[in-house]
């Protein structure tokens, strides 16, 4: 039994290793989050399976051995033998009731990938900033935290909600399913929310008719590019951040694919005009002319929100990033 049981771990644990392997070094598309629910799952087995059968067999196996030994004592004391090596001291106790390697890595860990398991997929998960759209409110190399309760409760992997919060307000900024390619996740922030006309015409954004205030800033260094880009403040659904704007950039906005309520839009020369319909929501980079956002590929719709973003918790590259954000 102890053999076939460390055989099945084993290939467990490579099936396990080679996924993770091959995910973070792109070989395979995979899903972290599925990953982290099989290994939950397994290991959650396994430590029902050690607090219900194997320690249980352990105690009474390791009991049934202290009493042989004091049995077979008291029939050497019987026959006037006084001292033995039949001694079974506390060591030898422990030794029987220790774990074998194989329950030691998935059982013992159990209640430290439970625990990541809970907390990534129902309270906070870390992302990285990997581009420069929403420069200069998030920069590349940030690593933040994402409040994933604040939007409700979702069943992990398959993303359902099943308690709902705050709705997605505008101005925030917001992590979700990439609509085209739902496997990977992006950071925008809301600029439409269901029954909003949005309007980025000449590089000033409108949102119902009522343009979004903003005032100009000193312009921001593209350190990558060594210039200069005209930067602005804006104020929006309670929100202060700043945005920017490339003059060397031209204002329309193509759409790179055709995505669902598509008529909803109108492109034109200086820009585009959406119409957002229910249940989804307009998003956009604070990088406004470096940004693949919702002027190209669409709306999110509410089944694709991972969480709300809020706090930078570091950046190994600038210490002085870390700290919250609007």
């Amino acid at each position: 039994m102890q053999k076939t049981m460390g055989v099945i771990t084993a290939v467990i644990l490579a099936a396990f290793a080679a996924y993770a392997a091959a995910f973070f070094f792109g070989v395979i598309e995979g899903n972290f989050s599925l990953l982290l629910m099989l290994a939950t799952g397994v290991t959650g087995l396994y430590w029902l399976a050690e607090r219900f059968h194997f320690l249980p067999a352990r105690r009474r196996a390791t009991e049934q051995a202290a009493q042989e030994v004091q049995r077979r004592q008291e029939e050497l004391t019987r026959q006037g033998i006084a001292r033995t090596d039949l001694g079974f001291d506390e060591s030898a106790r422990q030794r029987m009731l220790s774990q074998p390697w194989w329950l030691d890595w998935t059982a013992g860990l159990f209640p430290v990938i439970l625990a990541v398991f809970v907390l990534r997929s129902f309270l906070f998960e870390p992302f990285k900033i990997p581009s420069g759209s929403m420069i200069p409110t998030l920069r590349v190399g940030d690593l933040i935290l994402v409040n994933k309760f604040h939007y409700g409760i979702r069943l992990p992997v398959f993303n359902t909600k099943l308690i709902s919060n705050h709705e997605p307000q505008r101005g925030d900024v917001m992590v979700f399913h990439y609509p085209p390619k739902p496997s990977l996740d992006y950071i925008k922030r809301v600029i439409g929310v269901p029954g909003d006309e949005v309007a980025f015409l000449n590089k000033q954004l409108t949102v119902n008719g009522q343009p979004v205030p903003r005032s100009n800033q000193p312009d921001f260094f593209e350190a990558d590019q060594m210039r200069y880009v005209k930067q602005f403040g804006e104020e929006y659904g309670g929100h202060r951040y700043n945005t920017l704007n490339d003059d060397m950039r031209s204002p329309n906005a193509a759409p790179i694919a055709e995505f669902a309520f598509r008529e909803n839009c109108r492109y034109s020369a200086e820009g585009v005009v959406c119409k957002v319909p229910p249940g989804h929501y307009f998003m956009m980079g604070d990088n406004r002319d470096n940004s693949l956002d919702s002027r190209f590929w669409g709306f999110v719709p509410e089944s694709n929100i991972v969480g709300k973003a809020f706090f930078v918790w570091m950046n190994f590259g600038d210490l002085g990033r870390i700290g919250s954000f609007e």
